[in-house]
């Protein structure tokens, strides 16, 4: 069976400029003419564009190429088992590549363009991916969540650290109101609410106050938020809960 250059380009899905300058290197000659003189594949050429592709494909170039396939001490097994194991090195290359890129694809998505080790000095071991499924099934289809993600998607390092930063010096300031016997319902504690709902409008959705009063109950009913505000201080995730909802009535 032989084949024209148009009809093996098109097989190869190459093109035919590019069989016309491998035979004029030397690197893939057709076997024969035709009586018009226009080139003429076997299927030893079709092989060996096969083992040509196969090389380039994995790099090669073409000097190195025509001297891998032109070296009389190799046989066709040989070439086989090369490009084997040079396609499992490749894969295993490309499957940790596209490891990496899925994880920061998962990690933008959450705004978290970090380390793991960043994420550790920056969360310690609270990591919001973790409920990053669970807040998608709840909230993903409000504006609230559209929003967050849209906001934190480009966050660095140093946003999250900012972030952290000002959460922290608000729920140092509610369990020192809690400490010195600021009732949950006094302006003190209030106005501490109302700061605390403007840095999540600000950092991360428009918050109203009906969404935060219900955030602040969640952080009563949810045991993980419970227990976060409790190893800050004991009772605090009531206090906060509370205030967040009688500054919710206030603004009202």
């Amino acid at each position: 069976m032989s084949h024209t250059v148009g009809e093996l380009a098109a097989m190869a899905g190459v093109t035919v400029r590019t069989l016309h300058h491998y035979d004029r290197i030397g690197l893939l000659t057709p076997s024969g003419r035709t009586p018009a003189g226009y080139r003429v594949y076997d299927l030893h050429d079709v092989d060996r564009l096969r083992q040509v592709l196969l090389y380039r494909g994995l790099g090669f170039g073409l000097e190195e190429i025509g001297a891998l396939l032109d070296d009389p001490d190799v046989d066709a097994g040989e070439h086989l088992r090369r490009q084997h194991r040079l396609l499992l090195e490749q894969r295993d290359r490309t499957d940790q590549m596209v490891q990496a890129v899925e994880k920061e694809m998962e990690a933008r998505s959450m705004g978290m363009a970090m380390t793991p080790e960043e994420k550790l000095e920056v969360f310690g071991d609270w990591l919001p991916e973790e409920y990053a499924d669970e807040a998608e099934q709840r909230w993903g289809e409000t504006e609230a969540w559209a929003q967050s993600q849209s906001r934190t998607s480009g966050y660095t390092k140093q946003d999250w650290l900012d972030v952290k930063a000002e959460s922290d010096d608000v729920e140092r300031r509610f369990a020192a109101a809690m400490t010195e016997g600021a009732p949950a319902d006094d302006e003190r504690a209030m106005d501490l609410a109302e700061e605390h709902r403007q840095h999540i409008s600000r950092r991360f959705y428009d918050c109203s106050p009906e969404m935060h009063a219900g955030l602040g109950e969640m952080y009563v009913a949810d045991e993980r938020f419970t227990a976060y505000y409790e190893a800050i201080a004991p009772g605090l995730a009531r206090y906060v809960g509370t205030a967040c909802v009688a500054n919710a009535a206030r603004q009202a």
